[in-house]
């Protein structure tokens, strides 16, 4: 077997190699080398949804370059935690490899082909595993706090269903919604701003548990229903534009009526 580096893992080597640059302490980047694993967070975060966002346009070569920038945060993080002796970049692709291989003994041992919801299963159950391995007293010790909320809160829901607490159909949820929604009306009508943001988190919390139900990935769909939100009303805008009249001096009826129309637009392109 040759000794030669494939084109893949040069590139990678460079890319290592450039991050190396950007936080040496002679001549890098003055705001690389002020970073730390805090302040760069926040930008992984934003990496990660700008992948999500142009998945969801359907714009590949757009997904080449954020893909490249979701990695770029990676390999800061891994150079940091090298000029603290804690790891290497090597020692992040090391590790996820192993952990595919254990959470995948029907492909890479001798276990049977599993269905996707039998693999789903074996994949929970490894999780708990590791998460007992680790110390951790309850199903939710590990639930990461910087999830989005309605994806934590979906998250928290299906680790509650592998014990039973659960409800047992979409039908139970929906009227835990009407429920809900009854107490937020009565938490506005007692103006009692710290009891209508707990109900209102609670019907939240509730719908999350419907999509769930309903196998819909509630971010998604929130992401998709802010794109047809921004659609319709840069119709409205640019329909007014037309008119030579501003938004502002409209009224509200007549902005309904054009929302009406971008609704048929979009029905029509549907």
């Amino acid at each position: 077997m040759s000794n030669t580096p494939s084109p893949d893992a040069r590139k990678i080597d460079a890319l290592l190699h450039v991050m190396e640059r950007l936080r040496a302490p002679d001549g890098g980047c003055p705001w690389d080398l002020e970073q730390n694993f805090r302040t760069i967070a926040p930008y992984t975060i934003e990496e990660a949804y700008e992948v999500a966002d142009t998945i969801e346009k359907g714009d590949m070569a757009a997904l080449k370059e954020e893909l490249g920038d979701l990695l770029f945060q990676t390999v800061f993080h891994a150079q940091m935690a090298k000029e603290e002796g804690l790891f290497s970049f090597g020692d992040v692709a090391e590790a996820i490899a192993e952990k595919m291989i254990r959470r995948h003994p029907h492909v890479f041992g001798s276990e049977t082909m599993r269905t996707a919801e039998e693999q789903t299963d074996a994949w929970e159950q490894q999780k708990a595993e590791e998460r007992a391995a680790k110390g951790a007293n309850s199903l939710l010790d590990d639930m990461p706090a910087g999830l989005p909320g309605l994806s934590r809160a979906v998250k928290l829901q299906k680790r509650a269903a592998r014990v039973g607490f659960d409800w047992t159909d979409a039908k139970d949820v929906l009227s835990k919604i009407a429920e809900e929604t009854e107490e937020l009306h009565e938490a506005i009508e007692g103006s009692d701003e710290a009891h209508i943001e707990e109900e209102f988190g609670d019907l939240l919390f509730v719908l999350a548990n419907l999509s769930r139900h309903l196998k819909i990935d509630p971010e998604s769909a929130l992401r998709r229903a802010n794109q047809k939100f921004i659609r319709r009303f840069q119709h409205i805008e640019k329909t007014f534009d037309e008119r030579g009249r501003s938004m502002k001096d409209a009224s509200l009826d007549e902005m309904e009526a054009v929302w009406i129309e971008a609704k048929n637009v979009d029905k029509s392109q549907n």
